[in-house]
């Protein structure tokens, strides 16, 4: 072989491997979209800030298998119809290696098929029961409602209202006609039988809905002592306004109420949402490894950036764990492949800052882990109230109660 031959050769060597090393040095991109903007901007905003904190933090700890993570995001604008195009775009387009979200139970249920098609992996954030029908085994979903999301999501709103006394007879069911507000309310008819009541009221509202106050009159025509009630943020705010406008009697007001969730919206009710009985994934009283941490470093990058919540307690802590599954699986298999990645996060616990958490052949969570809570003695709009235990008060289960209910919702207007 002669001496220029050789030097070609050893030359074309030289750059397949720094081509080869730039390609290993290329960053892990992580693609989702989020609703930052329309109904669910408030929720969604926060769990931006919550995976930007989780990329910085694997990141400063040498990436994933050696390589930067960076990610890249669309806003969905929370309308389910831009989330197939958005997914097909993250796979086709911008070729991510992997995948979370999207959030919201709507958009998820928009973006299953293209999931599906592509045979790729998903963890959804706090999305409800999205895979019931379809059984897909490449999706997990970072909720903690358990393996029945349907009626665990109104479980201890009716656990409350069947040990009470005087003895709870009939509710209304109220909901918003989307997939969340769907599943939310089928789960809450059937718990509403199981705890001999009998339902008196049961319809879906069509979105967007800005004039609760016909709806809420209609709901109090039929006198019910319980009103559940299934809405997203905006409509939360309306329907709150509206029962204090009518001035709604009944034993028990809430459910699972988005809107209760969202600091902005909570300081803009204020005083208006004492006795309302709701759902929550996460409360100040949960002390998980990281989780303190997590939040207290989300606060101030809220309140350096503005016009995001400023507490993050009921999204943060979800983003931030979708994350650590994800990175956690890599880290397993050393693999970017999707099957793989999907059969080691069901065959594995994960440590995160919601607690250890293991999946189901469904991708929900094996165990479940949430809370009932009632606001109570808001006397105005400060973030402070917003935050002290003595005004979210924990009232189901027993294993993280922090006070009682105040029994009927009436008494806890006074």
């Amino acid at each position: 072989m002669s001496r220029k031959l050789r030097l070609l050769l050893a030359a074309a060597a030289v750059a397949l491997m720094a081509a080869h090393g730039a390609r290993a040095a290329e960053p892990i991109k992580v693609g989702f979209a989020l609703g930052l903007t329309g109904a669910n901007a408030p929720n969604g905003k926060q769990l931006l800030v919550a995976l930007e904190i989780w990329r910085d933090d694997v990141n400063a700890k040498g990436g994933l298998l050696g390589r930067q993570v960076e990610l890249v995001y669309y806003d969905d604008q929370t309308l389910p119809a831009n989330d197939p195009g958005i997914y097909t775009k993250l796979i086709d387009v911008d070729h991510v290696d992997l995948l979370l979200g999207p959030y919201g139970t709507n958009l998820m249920a928009a973006a299953m098929p293209v999931l599906i098609q592509h045979k790729l992996t998903t963890i959804s954030m706090l999305a409800t029961a999205v895979n019931r029908q379809y059984h897909y085994n490449q999706y997990f979903s970072m909720v903690p409602l358990g393996p029945d999301p349907v009626h665990a999501f109104s479980s201890g709103f009716f656990d409350i209202a069947a040990s009470l006394k005087p003895k709870v007879k009939t509710v209304a069911l109220l909901g918003i006609d989307a997939e969340f507000g769907k599943n939310s309310v089928d789960g809450a008819r059937d718990n509403a039988k199981q705890a001999g009541l009998t339902i008196v009221y049961d319809k879906l509202y069509p979105p967007p809905t800005a004039d609760f106050t016909p709806i809420l009159r209609a709901v109090q025509a039929t006198n019910p002592d319980a009103v559940f009630v299934a809405s997203y943020p905006p409509d939360t705010v309306g329907i709150v306004h509206a029962a204090r406008e009518i001035g709604l009697k009944t034993k028990i007001f809430g459910g699972t109420m988005i809107g209760l969730l969202a600091t902005p919206l909570k300081a803009q009710m204020g005083p208006l949402m004492n006795g309302i009985l709701f759902h929550e994934d996460f409360v100040p009283a949960f002390d998980f490894p990281g989780s303190r941490d997590l939040l207290k470093r989300y606060q101030a990058i809220a309140k350096e950036k503005g016009g995001i919540d400023p507490l993050g307690y009921g999204f943060v802590p979800f983003g931030y764990a979708a994350g650590q599954v994800l990175a956690q699986a890599v880290d397993g298999t050393k693999s970017l492949d999707h099957q793989k990645l999907a059969q080691y996060m069901h065959s594995h616990s994960f440590s995160t800052v919601v607690g250890d958490v293991r999946f189901n052949a469904d991708g929900e969570w094996a165990k479940p882990r949430y809370v009932f809570s009632q606001w109570q003695h808001l006397t105005g709009n400060d973030f402070g109230q917003l935050e002290d235990p003595k005004h979210d008060v924990v009232v189901w289960p027993k294993a993280y109660a922090t006070g009682n209910l105040i029994f009927p919702y009436t008494d806890a207007l006074k």
